[in-house]
């Protein structure tokens, strides 16, 4: 056969093949359209989370890590996703608790143009310098435990969170410390970051209010281990409560150098004290009777509770659920449905441009919906309309919620 010959038998066959694999696809109910579809590559968009992972409070960030890995688990499984052509992935971050280390991973993030949005960051004096990077970037920022009220007060459109602020936690700790524990003294130390000074404050204003006498008021550092001389000026004053505004990983040092010194007044403080771990590293019986605020309601009493603990239980088997995780999952799912509004309008292949950022935010301002946390909503600064609040004590060798 000579090569015309050939090659029109090699196309007429070609033909043959291409006409059957046509109506194989016709009589399998597929079209067109829809393997242009399973053929088209996904868009992959970036949530980034950024916490601590190797200092501070390391609890809280695992924990945050892993339900922000939950929810792009499912969200991926979604067909609201499929539908949309977007995968979403998580890219980690570890702040190490550190205003600096945080703007490092700030502009890691802002650098990689598929990140547009972060789940973070756990202290306030981290995510406040943090979310000016962001604001330049358009990368939209939910926290899930950011309270202090400097971070929304900036004016920035891109910043929220799922927690309520300061202002209404240390207020809470100051009537529960006076008009419930019965406390008319007390001795107030904040560990100098944003975070714990600010919560210090509106307790000390508050109790004073109240009728309390502040009887005394010092500051430490976030990672001090000797509190030997506080210890000595807080024993003299005879504090009924200590109020200490600060994270976990300090706050049982003191609590364990208070106890050693005789100190019988409990240390109360706020939600960044609200984790297994303030126990373990006070030694137990050390932590009995301290006391704890925390945002939100008792977790068996969110309204998503059980559905929560069961996806979370399947996908970490071996981790049990942190203080925060709720919260952390609650953020993710609120960038991923604002991711997904804004591809509808913008289009998936847009979502990661300057139009499609400025889509994401407004579509987070926007949120309406129910979370594991309860009520997911936003005011005009970015904090969430869930004010809800939670005391919080040591009874047995866990936190249990108080009851007069």
């Amino acid at each position: 056969m000579n090569r015309t010959g050939k090659n029109a038998l090699t196309a007429t066959i070609a033909a043959v093949v291409a006409a059957m694999m046509a109506l194989t696809l016709t009589g399998c109910g597929s079209s067109k359209a829809s393997a242009q579809n399973a053929a088209a590559p996904k868009i992959v968009v970036k949530i980034g989370v950024g916490v601590p992972l190797t200092a501070g409070p390391v609890a809280f960030g695992e924990g945050i890590v892993r339900a922000t890995k939950l929810a792009v688990q499912q969200a991926n499984e979604s067909t609201r996703a499929k539908e949309s052509g977007i995968e979403f992935a998580v890219v980690t971050g570890d702040d190490q608790a550190d205003p600096k280390t945080g703007v490092n991973v700030a502009n890691q993030f802002a650098s990689d143009p598929a990140v547009v949005g972060v789940v973070g960051h756990v202290n306030s004096g981290v995510s406040i310098p943090a979310s000016a990077i962001y604001n330049r970037a358009k990368i939209v920022e939910v926290t899930p435990i950011s309270t202090n009220p400097q971070l929304t007060d900036q004016g920035f459109d891109n910043v929220f969170r799922v927690c309520t602020i300061d202002t209404v936690q240390g207020s809470f700790a100051a009537d529960a410390a006076f008009k419930d524990l019965g406390a008319t003294k007390a001795f107030v130390v904040d560990d100098s970051t944003q975070y714990g000074t600010g919560l210090a404050d509106f307790f000390a204003e508050r109790f004073a209010a109240d009728g309390g006498t502040v009887a005394g008021r010092d500051k430490t550092a976030d990672k001090e281990t000797d509190f030997k001389a506080l210890v000595s000026k807080i024993k003299a004053a005879k504090p009924d409560v200590v109020y200490y505004g600060g994270i976990y990983n300090a706050g049982a040092i003191l609590a364990k150098q208070l106890r050693d010194a005789g100190v019988v007044a409990p240390l109360l403080g706020g939600d960044g004290l609200f984790d297994q771990q303030y126990i373990k590293l006070a030694g137990g019986s050390n932590a009995e009777g301290d006391l704890s605020t925390s945002i939100g309601l008792p977790f068996d009493q969110l309204p998503k509770a059980q559905e929560f603990k069961a996806a979370y239980s399947a996908a970490f088997p071996g981790d049990e659920i942190a203080a925060y995780d709720a919260y952390g999952y609650d953020a993710a799912n609120v960038i991923i449905d604002a991711v997904l509004a804004a591809a509808k309008t913008a289009g998936a292949a847009n979502v990661t441009g300057q139009g499609g950022r400025s889509a994401i935010i407004k579509a987070v301002a926007a949120t309406d919906s129910e979370g594991v946390t309860g009520k997911l909503a936003f005011d005009a600064k970015g904090d969430t309309l869930n004010k809800a609040i939670t005391l919080y004590v040591v009874k047995s060798g866990a936190w249990t919620p108080w009851t007069k």
